[in-house]
């Protein structure tokens, strides 16, 4: 076992490559391991960042174009006899539903039909905020678990780093340097995947936030008319 480790000692005093293919190159199997994870979470948290903003830019602006055709209209029964049935915008399918339930309950009391309704907003309120917010614990995990899964390998990297001169009985820079880049790397890539995440969390949270309040004041609004 020493022998090996001396061998790699010596391969590694004698590397003077120290690019990011290197580095992973030279790691062994734990801080390989670190690296490909915190590699995959970026990769994933940024295919969510980018699907989610393609999201909020559309659903704000088909909303948008909704009410200001909802409010000129004579009726809601006449909005919602020409919807599409192509829709995606998480308003449009709300007011779908609570139209279908009004119109089933037109024989009933008032008092029935406006809890009825009001319950089929709620409900299918509940319903599109949790597919909009789809993967945002996601983006909240990695955020909060990057940096702490970089430390792992930064410190099983300093770990290999003294075994190193234990074995070579040399304190010489040449013979840690690899380990402590190795190292450092496994921290930048925890920052690199930990930062857009949580700044991308927050934004999308503070989105769906406002969304979410748009579609009560609209909620509000329809009861009030109905």
């Amino acid at each position: 076992m020493e022998q090996e480790i001396a061998t790699q000692v010596v391969a590694l005093g004698g590397s003077n490559d120290f690019t990011l293919i290197s580095l992973f190159l030279r790691a062994d199997f734990i801080v390989k391991s670190v690296i490909i994870i915190l590699i995959a979470a970026s990769i994933t948290s940024w295919a969510i960042i980018y699907d989610k903003t393609r999201l909020f830019k559309r659903i704000n602006k088909t909303t948008q174009e909704f009410e200001e055709k909802f409010w000129k209209s004579k009726s809601a029964e006449s909005v919602y006899n020409n919807l599409s049935n192509k829709n995606k915008d998480p308003l449009i399918n709300i007011f779908d539903k609570a139209m279908s339930e009004l119109i089933k309950t037109k024989s009933k009391s008032s008092t029935v039909q406006n809890i009825r309704v009001t319950r089929v907003l709620e409900i299918s309120t509940d319903k599109e905020i949790k597919i909009i917010e789809k993967y945002f614990t996601f983006l909240a995990t990695v955020g909060s678990t990057a940096p702490f899964i970089g430390l792992f390998g930064t410190v099983w990297g300093i770990m290999n780093s003294f075994q190193s001169i234990a074995v070579s009985r040399n304190t010489s820079l040449a013979i840690v340097a690899p380990g402590i880049a190795e190292a450092l790397f496994a921290t930048a890539l925890g920052l690199l995947a930990a930062i857009p995440a949580v700044i991308a969390y927050n934004k999308f949270t503070n989105d769906l936030r406002e969304y979410s309040s748009t579609i009560e004041n609209f909620s509000k609004r329809f009861l009030s008319i109905i």
